[in-house]
């Protein structure tokens, strides 16, 4: 493993160890989510920079870093990756989710290809865990997920196709 991923990954399980954040569903430690997301990007052929963006894709959104020190710590690139994928339009803005969803959608279409391959790899790795805990929530999921594969376009096509496959597989 590189430097670079090394100190992301440490640096990711640490600010979210700090928050003791766990994942929904199972009460897992968050980092396991992020290791997975890694993962994926790894296996599609991500490099260093975006492996890294993986590990650290959701530590300004739920721990309050900056994206400042992101910079700082990480690089230019790196940071611009987690930049692309903190999600701006978070329920404490009041607006519901359907809204939104739908401006994060429009955001998200702007965003670099490697960004939206990472987020493949964040939304592969969720609806597994949304979709076989939550069959009330899975409905309103799948049917954002659909919406977001036409935005996400540009992003890893095995990742996308995979994406589409549980959706499939999910239908009922």
């Amino acid at each position: 493993m590189s430097h670079l991923i090394q100190t992301a990954k440490s640096f990711a399980i640490t600010s979210h160890e700090r928050i003791s954040h766990t994942r929904r569903y199972t009460g897992e430690p968050y980092w396991h989510h992020l290791e997975r997301v890694a993962e994926i990007v790894a296996s599609v052929g991500g490099n260093d920079v975006q492996v890294a963006a993986a590990w650290l894709h959701d530590v300004v959104e739920d721990t309050g870093v900056a994206i400042e020190e992101i910079d700082s710590l990480f690089g230019g690139e790196v940071a611009t990756l987690v930049y692309e994928l903190t999600d701006v339009y978070l329920p404490e803005t009041g607006v519901n989710r359907a809204t939104r969803k739908k401006m994060e959608s429009v955001r998200l279409k702007r965003t670099s290809a490697c960004a939206k391959t990472i987020k493949l790899a964040d939304l592969l790795d969720n609806s597994e865990s949304i979709l076989s805990h939550d069959k009330k929530f899975a409905k309103t999921y799948k049917s954002e997920l659909i919406d977001l594969l036409d935005v996400l376009e540009d992003g890893n096509d095995v990742l996308a196709a995979r994406l589409r496959l549980v959706i499939e597989a999910n239908d009922s």
